[in-house]
């Protein structure tokens, strides 16, 4: 009979890794920054416990969508109160938080429970080019897309 080996929680490293979201595609962007938060890039990835590395993504607000997205895709949040439901589009919310779209990108693709809710602490968005975490030594994670596609 195969025995199930889990890894120590004190045997995983988290390892801190830096991605530039200049001209990379939201969706793309957001699933390789998942994954990496998840842990699944390693071979000791397992589904229930966190095995995943810390992620700080820069030039939040020069990351692209194709086609017609930035007029067409909705942002909502409502406050609780009757009528108190708020839309806005790509291209607003880019203006005015650029941070939440990456976030809200990256929150969807993580696990819908406590998991998921621990995970997403460790994803720091940030505008511009520069961030607090540099005494972490954070290396440089590629991601493979190329923006712009033919229209």
């Amino acid at each position: 009979m195969n025995k199930t080996i889990v890894p120590a929680i004190d045997s995983i490293e988290k390892k801190w890794y830096v991605v530039d979201a200049e001209n990379q595609r939201l969706g793309r962007l957001a699933t390789e920054i998942a994954n990496v938060l998840r842990g699944k890039n390693k071979a000791s990835y397992t589904p229930h416990l966190d095995t995943g590395d810390y992620v700080i993504v820069v030039n939040a607000e020069k990351v692209v969508v194709t086609g017609r997205k930035s007029e067409q895709k909705l942002y909502r949040r409502h406050s609780g109160r009757p009528g108190g439901m708020k839309v806005e589009t790509f291209a607003q919310l880019q203006k005015r938080i650029p941070e939440r779209i990456i976030e809200k990108a990256v929150k969807g693709m993580l696990p819908k429970n406590s998991l998921g809710r621990s995970l997403f602490t460790k994803l720091k968005v940030y505008t511009g080019p520069n961030h607090p975490h540099e005494a972490q030594q954070p290396e440089t994670l590629t991601v493979n897309t190329i923006a712009g596609g033919s229209k």
